[in-house]
């Protein structure tokens, strides 16, 4: 379950981090992407670890409340699955076709910038 929550809230944070303030952005980033611990973080910005705890749980409810609204994160996974899907059905039947290949293997680079 851990896993699964990092994993998420780094997902969002890919996404929404443009929209979170500086302090928000930076702890986020320590915690969850950089893996430091309360206690690190709030020794970097010399506050109480509670002080750290708290804005990071705060900015995990912005962050799932952006999603939310805006469903680009999940958008997102649709895209992928339904390229997933065309992808093993192109290259199913349509093997021989060079240009359709290449074309499925572009939108597949694409999609992953």
């Amino acid at each position: 379950m851990e896993i699964e929550k990092n994993y998420r809230i780094n997902s969002l944070f890919e996404f929404y981090a443009p929209l979170l303030t500086s302090k928000q952005h930076q702890y986020i980033q320590l915690y969850y992407a950089d893996d430091y611990s309360l206690g690190e973080i709030a020794e970097e910005f010399n506050v109480s670890r509670q002080a750290v705890y708290d804005n990071i749980k705060r900015t995990e409810v912005i962050l799932e409340d952006y999603e939310k609204k805006l469903q680009l994160y999940h958008n997102f996974q649709k895209r992928n699955a339904l390229a997933d899907q065309l992808s093993a059905y192109i290259k199913q039947h349509y093997a021989d076709d060079a240009q359709l290949i290449a074309l499925i293997n572009a939108l597949e680079q694409n999609e992953a910038e």
